[in-house]
């Protein structure tokens, strides 16, 4: 069989076919830093870390206003222990369910869909009142084909690095409600990186109602989960951007985009001596997304970059 060629693409990235000397093997961890354009203009240094071994991704960028930010993308799904989760009312419709006592059931060991954390480092405003930094946590769902899997992110090469990469495709703007809370002890039967990731944000780690609702179905601990308060239990609670006075609730917005990351393989084709056409994996497509986050915050104070303008 003839040997593939790699197409010519010069100054992007592919994947390697073969071993090379150094190269990360099996169960290995791999890092590339690639040069990426803010929505500003400026550009920065994104960190693609991929870990085949315990199956994750990890990306890392600095906004322009200093803010780090880091999506966790893990691949590898967790094993609900056996357990006997207490009845969680997530409608308000099912409100009156309560009233009939207790509802129990078992949750046997089932696997979890796949996760993906958002952390955001976000400096402070000192002179306001604020302290050095403060940190948050977007826990959700990660679907099939958001983003490559570990093992394709570790053999990732660049031919020019001081190449500044542009997503070939930009994906629409998500625009998320996280109503829910996520109690950070008891986080790790979602993942086991929200741990270490969010650990700065303990009190801050949200999630989202549809994904809780899924989460309890595959076996995961109710207790877990707490329900925020939402504007349709509290009518006087507003938007943070139109609420004056900075020590009452309101819904807080954060947004973050993730410049560019690798959200498909591309596949080539080649043909032996007899004709046989095979494919082979001979690159990425890559992309640009951006995200929203609502989440109720019990002070302005906490959500001072969400000011009308």
């Amino acid at each position: 069989m003839l040997a593939p060629r790699l197409p010519a693409l010069p100054a992007l990235l592919w994947l390697a076919l073969a071993p090379l000397p150094g190269a990360p093997g099996p169960a290995a961890k791999a890092e590339l830093r690639v040069r990426v354009r803010l929505p500003g203009g400026q550009v920065a240094e994104e960190s693609l870390q991929a870990d085949s071994g315990s199956d994750c991704i990890s990306l890392e960028l600095r906004k322009a206003d200093g803010a780090l930010i880091t999506l966790t993308a893990d691949f590898r799904q967790q094993l609900g222990a056996a357990c006997l989760c207490s009845w969680l009312c997530w409608s308000r419709a099912e409100e009156s369910q309560r009233q009939k006592g207790p509802r129990r059931w078992i949750c046997g060991a089932v696997s979890n869909d796949e996760v993906k954390i958002f952390r955001a480092l976000i400096l402070g405003e000192l002179e306001r009142g604020q302290s050095q930094f403060q940190a948050l946590c977007f826990v959700t769902r990660l679907h099939r084909n958001e983003i490559i899997p570990s093992e394709s992110m570790a053999k990732l090469r660049q031919k020019n690095p001081r190449t500044v990469r542009q997503a070939e495709e930009v994906r629409g703007l998500e625009h998320l409600s996280m109503d829910v809370a996520v109690n950070f002890s008891k986080g790790a039967q979602l993942s086991s990186h929200i741990h270490n990731v969010c650990a700065e944000a303990k009190e801050a780690i949200y999630t989202r109602e549809d994904d809780v609702k899924f989460w309890l179905e595959k076996g995961v601990d109710g207790s877990m989960f707490e329900v925020l308060p939402q504007t349709s239990d509290l009518p006087d609670l507003q938007r943070c951007r139109l609420c004056a006075d900075r020590w009452k609730p309101c819904i807080c917005s954060y947004s973050l985009s993730i410049e560019w990351y690798p959200c498909m393989l591309k596949y080539c084709k080649s043909r032996d001596a007899a004709g046989k056409v095979s494919s082979y994996k001979c690159g990425i497509r890559s992309c640009q997304k951006g995200y929203t986050f609502d989440y109720y915050v019990p002070q302005k104070q906490l959500c001072l970059w969400d000011e009308e303008t």
